[in-house]
C-alpha cells in the first residue's frame, strides 16, 4: 500500500505554484481555481492561506523579491551611483523573468519586512555619501518607479523573451504614420532595443539625481 506524501499546503507552496502559472496564463488568467487545480486541492483550501487574490499577489511579489535579493547580494563597496545601477538592473531582470511581472510587483505590499535589511543598508550608504534621508528616499524611489514603469511598458510589447504582441510592428506603424515623419521614425526608438533604451533612461535619471542634489 502506498501513502500520498505530497508536500503540505502552505503560503510558500501556493505562491511558488502561482508564479509558475503566471508564466503560462498571465495575470488575467491567474485564478485561484487554476492554482488549486495545479496543487490538486479544492479552491476553498487556498482561503485558509489567502483571503483573496490581492493577498496572494502580495505574497507572490514578496517571493519575487526574496529570489531577487538572494541572486544579487549587496556590495558594501558600492558608490551610491553603483547601487542605483545594480538595483535597477536587478529589478528589471527579475521582473522580466515573469509574464506580467511588473504588474504583479507594482502596487503589491510585501507580506513581511523582508526588504528592510537591504533598504537600511542602501539608505545608510546614501546618507554617508551626503544625501539627507529625504533626498535618499527620493533618489531610490525615483529610480525604482522608473524601472517599474519601464518594464510595465516593455512587457506590454514583449510579454516574455522572444514574444511580441500584435500591433507593435515598427515598419507597419511607420507606414500608417507616414504623414507624421518624426513620429513614424520614433517608433524604432520606442519599441525596439529595450535594453539600450532602459540603460540610457536610467543614466539620465541618475545623472539628474546627482545634479539636483549636488552630490557626485
Amino acid at each position: 500500500m502506498t501513502t500520498d506524501r505530497r508536500a503540505p499546503l502552505d503560503r510558500t507552496r501556493v505562491a511558488d505554484t502561482a508564479l509558475e502559472l503566471l508564466n503560462e496564463a498571465g495575470l488575467d488568467g491567474l485564478t485561484l481555481r487554476a492554482i488549486a487545480g495545479r496543487l490538486d486541492v479544492k479552491a476553498p483550501a487556498l482561503y485558509w492561506h489567502f483571503k483573496d487574490k490581492q493577498a496572494l499577489l502580495d505574497e507572490m511579489a514578496t517571493e519575487m523579491y526574496r529570489r531577487m535579493a538572494a541572486a544579487a547580494p549587496l556590495d558594501p563597496a558600492d558608490t551610491w551611483r553603483e547601487r542605483l545601477l545594480k538595483s535597477s538592473r536587478g529589478l528589471r531582470t527579475a521582473l522580466l523573468g515573469y509574464r506580467d511581472g511588473a504588474k504583479v510587483f507594482s502596487g503589491s505590499r510585501f507580506t513581511g519586512i523582508v526588504h528592510a535589511e537591504q533598504m537600511e543598508d542602501t539608505l545608510r550608504l546614501f546618507t554617508a555619501a551626503g544625501f539627507t534621508l529625504a533626498q535618499a528616499v527620493r533618489a531610490t524611489s525615483t529610480t525604482y518607479f522608473y524601472t517599474l514603469g519601464f518594464v510595465t511598458e516593455e512587457q506590454g510589447v514583449e510579454p516574455m523573451a522572444g514574444e511580441r504582441r500584435e500591433g507593435y510592428d515598427v515598419g507597419e506603424r511607420a507606414r500608417l504614420m507616414a504623414d507624421h515623419p518624426l513620429s513614424a521614425r520614433a517608433g524604432a526608438e520606442i519599441f525596439a532595443d529595450f535594453e539600450a533604451h532602459f540603460e540610457e533612461g536610467l543614466a539620465v535619471v541618475i545623472d539628474g539625481i546627482g545634479a539636483r542634489y549636488g552630490i557626485r
